[in-house]
């Protein structure tokens, strides 16, 4: 394995293609190599390419992590700045048309991306060889990237990073856990899309020349068929390691070396399971868009032996100030002055304890009030496994607390016994004694599971999106009631069909406005109508198991919807999903008239 050198060197996230052989794997596709050679032809190739392009700012998007590395190394070498977006929604793509001068990859016909079957021409002065020439040194003030902050508490916002901050930073990874990884390669339940990705699956092990997985593993089921017979590392999130222990789908685990973890404090049973599942604890990453890698934490997978402190990164230092707010001043950060987080924090021997946010600190009729305490109230008790709560403007302009919740089993409970209005009792007493009357939430939604984004993180716009309660649409034939589909495989038992959602379809009007979503009861129908149009299914419905909702549907957004049907059991399963992760599934059961 090379060496990874430190922040002044900023051209060590290129020097391994140069350094390696071109027998050398970057990386793993669909259970065949990808060697190095083919790796810098593709860099080179982008580079040609966009060289000859004009402008110098570019979103990138491409679900392929090696297409998306080989893009984004080309684009660097031409002197291009990436932005970075989430997703390629048609709203993320109109507010980025006013910041670049161009897309890349994964982007819909109309903002005319360049893309990787283009025919590149060479640029001035290159004849295409892959020689010392055609790798030119890199500036390590050069913005090289502009990523987004996840909008988990508003709106995202733009943060430009430079190659000497990156270059940083993947040597304080390397520094830190490379003795432990070895040569494992990398699997991700998580998108490059954002800076946690992006430098723990794409420029740390490129650069220690680790071998990266192409594809994420969105699903379980993924993670057994991509999990290599060879070492290998998982990298993760709470949203995702929450759930892998509920799934009976479990991956070899004989040679994983370990399993790193961010986007928000993983819980301490969820840290448990992950230990009984993977025989590993978790690896925790604390950070943000901003500043990049903060601090780190294994805490022990028994919850009487479980210390919450977080151990700060080599060279990064910490201090709260006088309200109790997170500072930190690093390398990672574009200067040296001290950057205030959002986040509350109580200094210790150990490191520091995390305290809430900050910033989630809300005034209702001049009274004080902590979201972040109802969150905790909610989750403490016997009738909630997850909650978040936010302040909700309505429809006269008074602001209140609107509560999200998942269940437990005695919530579930009590909610089939005796409805929602008991369930919302409940809550509402067990916070009485504890917060003021103002802040006692006035809306409540019981979720099966919290909706989240690519990064694995839940969004404010997601939930705001669910507090509207849904109108009826009036009939209109000149409005699409089904999706645009194009049929990628059909077999006897299997269909994959992609399916782009009109904008302007008729089940989006009133659900909801401002914020429309695909219903789930037409996400259901539009699975069966096209499962009958591949198979001979039995005439009868008798119902629907494993009904799930995990993401949302936007409109314009493009879909794949997978069919298997099981005519022994007389059973359709359907699985929506897309680059963001999975968005709906379920099992219909049908029989005969």
């Amino acid at each position: 394995m090379r060496e990874v050198r430190g922040a002044a060197a900023p051209d060590l996230l290129l020097l391994p293609f140069q350094d390696f052989p071109p027998d050398h794997v970057t990386g793993w596709r669909d259970g065949a190599p990808y060697a190095n050679a083919q790796f810098r032809a593709d860099i080179l190739g982008w580079r040609r390419r966009l060289a000859a392009a004009a402008g110098t700012r570019f979103a990138l998007f491409d679900t392929d992590t090696l297409r998306f590395a080989a893009a984004l190394f080309g684009a660097w070498l031409a002197g291009k700045t990436v932005y970075l977006p989430s997703d390629a929604l048609p709203d993320t793509c109109r507010a980025l048309q006013a910041e670049v001068d161009g897309f890349i990859g994964d982007f819909e016909p109309q903002w005319r991306p360049l893309g990787a079957g283009e025919n590149p021409l060479p640029a001035a002065g290159d004849d295409g060889s892959d020689d010392g020439a055609a790798w030119p040194p890199l500036s390590a003030a050069f913005t090289g990237l502009v990523v987004y902050t996840s909008g988990s508490t508003g709106r995202a916002q733009a943060i430009p990073k430079t190659l000497s901050q990156m270059a940083s930073e993947v040597a304080t990874l390397e520094a830190l856990f490379g003795p432990t990884l070895g040569r494992a390669e990398i699997v991700a339940t998580v998108s490059h899309q954002h800076i946690y990705g992006l430098l723990f699956k794409v420029l740390w092990p490129i650069a220690a020349g680790r071998a990266v997985h192409a594809q994420s593993a969105f699903f379980p089921e993924d993670l057994k068929r991509i999990v290599p017979p060879r070492p290998w590392a998982l990298l993760s999130s709470p949203a995702h390691l929450k759930r892998f222990p509920e799934q009976p789908t479990r991956p070899d685990a004989a040679q994983l070396r370990a399993v790193f973890s961010s986007g928000g404090p993983l819980p301490a049973e969820a840290s448990r399971q992950t230990w009984q599942l993977f025989g590993h604890r978790p690896l925790e990453i604390y950070g943000s868009s901003e500043t990049g890698g903060i601090a780190w934490r294994q805490p022990h997978h028994e919850p009487g032996l479980r210390s919450e402190s977080w151990q700060t990164m080599p060279a990064v230092h910490v201090r709260t100030d006088a309200e109790g707010a997170l500072e930190v001043r690093s390398p990672h950060l574009p200067d040296d002055a001290w950057f205030t987080m959002a986040d509350r924090a109580e200094m210790n021997e150990d490191g520091f304890i995390l305290r809430g946010r900050a910033d989630r600190i809300v005034k209702l009729e001049e009274k004080r009030i902590s979201l972040d305490q109802i969150e905790r109230l909610l989750a403490a008790g016997p009738l909630v496994a997850e909650a978040r709560v936010l302040v909700h403007e309505g429809k006269r302009g008074r602001a209140f607390i609107a509560a999200f919740a998942v269940p437990t089993a005695a919530g579930h409970a009590l909610l089939a016994r005796h409805g929602k209005p008991a369930l919302n009792a409940a809550l509402r007493a067990l916070l009485a004694g504890a917060v003021e009357g103002i802040a006692l939430p006035r809306l409540w939604r019981y979720l099966d599971a919290m909706p989240v984004n690519a990064q694995g993180k839940i969004t404010v716009a997601a939930l705001a999106a669910l507090l509207e309660p849904p109108s009826p649409p009036s009939p209109s034939p000149q409005r699409p009631t089904m999706p645009e589909v194009t049929e990628l495989l059909h077999t006897g038992e299997e269909a994959r069909l992609s399916l782009r959602v009109p904008e302007n379809l008729l089940y989006f009007e009133g659900h909801f406005p401002g914020a429309p979503i695909l219903p789930g009861v037409v996400q259901t129908d539009w699975a069966l109508a096209l499962g009958r149009r591949c198979f001979a299914l039995p005439p009868r419905f008798l119902g629907v198991a494993a009904l799930k909702f995990q993401r949302v549907i936007t409109p314009g957004a493009t879909v794949t919807l997978e069919l298997q049907y099981d005519a022994a059991k007389a059973a359709l399963s359907f699985r929506l999903h897309s680059g963001s992760g999975q968005h709906a599934s379920g099992r219909f059961l049908l029989g005969p008239q």
